[in-house]
């Protein structure tokens, strides 16, 4: 028998709701790296291993050249932006058709809010994001400096973060009817990494087709902190209300939708 349904909001904001998704995100931080031997360094050795393997790829052996940008370090960075923000990215999504499935005593044994399932997944990711965003501004002051607009940086990936969450609640109850979602997200994510400014600069793209990159979610982002991680100039700040936006009414509608479907999982599952 189903039990009564519970909700936390799009934004959590009674106490025991923050507590709540404050120990998921703890477990879920924790359990990323469970008997590793470095343990949490994982955290930062990986940003720090993976802009290495960048800047050797796309430097000495590949010699690659980014529109505006000075050599191959350059490159590498810009690179190095563009897959930090689909790694984010794709973390979600990859998680989300399996939300609410791989919880089921949430569903039928507890009386629990649902909707905060997507924060844990968020910010854990989130955090591994911060990281790397670290690492980076760490190799940028060393090699080129850092100029007033670096402390934009921090708000940036922000807007980005209503989009993840909608998609969470989406597909998290798509994904406990139609268990197939979970076949698509890996082409998924590779279609908005290869049609996004994650590795092809816009410049690049002929323009009768740049719109479909242009219209990627993770493009403004990406633009946006390479235009001030690189270029050293101050965001579109127009371009990002606009995008924060619509990415909110999304999210809304996705949450909307979740707690539509919420009073039918217990009989799915």
């Amino acid at each position: 028998m189903a039990l009564p349904p519970m909700q936390a909001g799009p934004i959590p904001f009674r106490r025991q709701h923050v507590w709540l998704a404050w120990e998921l995100t703890k477990r879920e931080w924790l359990a990323r790296y469970r008997h590793a031997l470095l343990g949490r360094l994982w955290a930062l050795a990986i940003p720090v291993l993976m802009l290495g393997v960048y800047l050797l790829a796309f430097g000495p052996l590949v010699r690659g050249h980014w529109p505006g940008a000075y050599g191959w370090g350059d490159f590498a960075l810009a690179v190095f932006i563009g897959l930090a923000v689909h790694g984010l990215f794709s973390e979600c999504l990859m998680r989300a058709p399996t939300l609410v499935t791989t919880n089921p005593s949430y569903v039928t044994r507890i009386v629990f809010p649902l909707d905060l399932l997507p924060w844990p997944i968020l910010v854990s990711a989130s955090v591994q994001f911060a990281l790397q965003m670290l690492v980076l501004l760490v190799v940028v002051a060393a090699t080129r400096g850092l100029g007033w607009s670096i402390l934009t940086v921090p708000l940036l990936p922000l807007p980005l973060l209503p989009f993840l969450l909608g998609l969470l609640w989406m597909l998290g109850a798509l994904g406990v009817y139609v268990r197939d979602l979970r076949q698509l997200v890996a082409p998924a994510s590779s279609v908005m990494l290869f049609l996004s400014s994650a590795l092809v600069p816009l410049t690049a793209v002929p323009e009768r087709w740049r719109w479909v990159f242009e219209i990627n979610p993770l493009t403004p982002i990406i633009e946006q902190l390479r235009r001030v991680l690189l270029w050293g100039l101050w965001p579109q700040w127009w371009g990002l209300f606009t995008y924060l936006l619509l990415v909110s009414a999304f999210a809304l509608a996705a949450h909307a939708l979740f707690m539509r479907l919420r009073p039918g999982f217990a009989d799915v599952l």
